[in-house]
């Protein structure tokens, strides 16, 4: 047991680590090709050469986390056969095809027309080179696809058969159109564009603040972060509330311990607050809004949501003997804490583009002051929602077909994953430091001076 929650924490690290630059390069492959098609068709010249350094400045600030995210993510695929590999033998007929297709279509795809719109400049039309952007965008977006759909049928398997003790593919095309893959797809989609939105409020307040020559440039970026900010917090949100809907029926455990549910209700309230005790299965204290539950899963003040403990006695019926709950505590408050921070950089986008609309930013000093610091809070807010997604599925690796002890790599020893994981660690600590550094000196050293002639367009 010792190996295995070593193995859990190794992956959980590595993949948090990864998970901090994936979200970015989403939103910001699309914003960089959305600011690059605003270059191409303004016919303003003076806001055309302001967008022009704009969008390099950006999508200078876009290939160093890019480059980040794909050496953390190198590691995560061999972890599969040095820690997993018991997973690796029963999954990998349905595993590595979409792993495979990620590489072979996505990654292929990002990384070819990244390189061609890096040194493309001047050297394409301009349609053509924002071509390039687009087709990374897609090509960045096809990839989250693709480990979607490996990671969905993690979630709610679909289209296999168990032949030989292995899980074997019976069905490439519900595999890929899992129903899970929609919420999943959806909600990492918007995520990263609310994660890129605020990180280009961030520099930009400090630009604003420390950088009187690039004033008018980024007063523009601004205004663009705080608009791509809210329209991606209304994404999750609303993304959000469908894919709850839909686990009520596809992951109704995963669902009950996000809100505490112990016993099932009709009509069921929503625990604002609450101190889950797993021993007893209750909660100890809780602060309650009736039938608020009930109406978010099924748009109606009444309707059934199971608990956890009748859950809990289904799956001992199927499964045999066994607790089969999350942990229901973190659950809890990582969804809070997800749900909490999406709505707190709704306010802080508004206030933003409010102020700058009014051409009264510069005067909002505490604002400006703040916002570089609060650029952890997507982040954050990424990393809970990660592991309501991953948690919520314990003690299952894949739901229903193997359990999370049954997948770690046998003969593993407890000082041979100390090792490695120490190591993945300090290594990931000092390339972000690395990265953190590069990015922070470019944008202190990078000036944008423009003239508000003529405005932006």
């Amino acid at each position: 047991m010792e190996e295995v929650l070593l193995s859990r924490w190794q992956f959980a690290i590595t993949t948090i680590y990864h998970f901090l630059f994936v979200p970015l390069t989403l939103g910001m492959a699309i914003f960089v090709a959305l600011l690059e098609t605003c270059y191409v068709r303004t016919k303003n010249p003076e806001w055309k050469k302001t967008c022009r350094k704009l969008l390099k400045f950006f999508g200078t600030l876009f290939l160093i986390n890019f480059a980040m995210g794909v050496v953390t993510g190198l590691v995560q695929e061999f972890q599969f056969g040095m820690n997993w590999s018991e997973y690796a033998r029963f999954m990998g007929d349905i595993f590595g095809a979409p792993l495979a297709l990620e590489a072979l279509t996505a990654f292929f795809l990002e990384s070819t027309f990244l390189g061609i719109w890096m040194f493309g400049w001047d050297k394409l039309s301009e349609k053509a080179h924002c071509a390039c952007i687009w087709l990374v965008a897609i090509g960045s977006n096809l990839s989250a696809f693709w480990i979607l759909v490996a990671n969905s049928f993690m979630q709610h398997p679909v289209g296999y058969t168990l032949a030989n003790g292995r899980a074997e593919m019976a069905s490439f095309g519900e595999l890929i159109t899992n129903h899970y893959i929609l919420g999943e797809q959806s909600h990492t989609l918007f995520a990263g564009i609310t994660t890129a939105g605020f990180v280009v409020m961030a520099v930009s307040a400090w630009k604003l603040l420390n950088d009187g020559a690039s004033r008018y440039a980024f007063t523009q970026a601004i205004k663009a972060g705080a608009i791509y900010t809210m329209v991606g917090v209304v994404g999750v949100i609303a993304s959000g509330h469908f894919h709850t809907q839909y686990l009520a029926q596809a992951s109704p455990m995963k669902l009950a311990a996000m809100e505490a549910l112990w016993d099932t209700e009709d009509p069921a309230p929503f625990a604002v607050l609450a101190y889950p005790n797993m021993e007893q299965g209750k909660n100890d204290f809780e602060i309650t809004i009736p039938y608020m539950f009930s109406f978010m899963v099924h748009d109606k003040p009444s309707g059934e949501v199971r608990g956890i403990n009748d859950l809990q006695k289904e799956a001992v019926e199927k499964y045999g003997a066994g607790d089969y709950r999350p942990h229901v505590t973190l659950l809890f408050y990582a969804f809070r804490a997800m749900v909490g921070a999406g709505f707190f950089m709704v306010l802080v986008s508004f206030l933003v583009y409010y102020f700058a609309k009014k051409n009264k930013l510069e005067s909002m000093q505490k604002l400006l002051f703040a916002l570089p610091w609060l650029v952890v809070i997507p982040f954050i807010a990424n990393s809970a929602g990660w592991i309501v997604a991953e948690m919520g599925r314990q003690p299952w690796l894949v739901v229903g077909l193997q359990k999370t002890v049954d997948g770690v790599s046998p003969n593993l020893t407890s000082p041979e994953i100390w090792f490695t994981m120490l190591g993945f660690t300090v290594l990931y600590l000092l390339l972000i430091v690395t990265a953190l550094y590069i990015a922070f000196r470019f944008i202190r050293r990078t000036q944008i001076t423009a003239t508000p002639e003529g405005g932006a367009q």
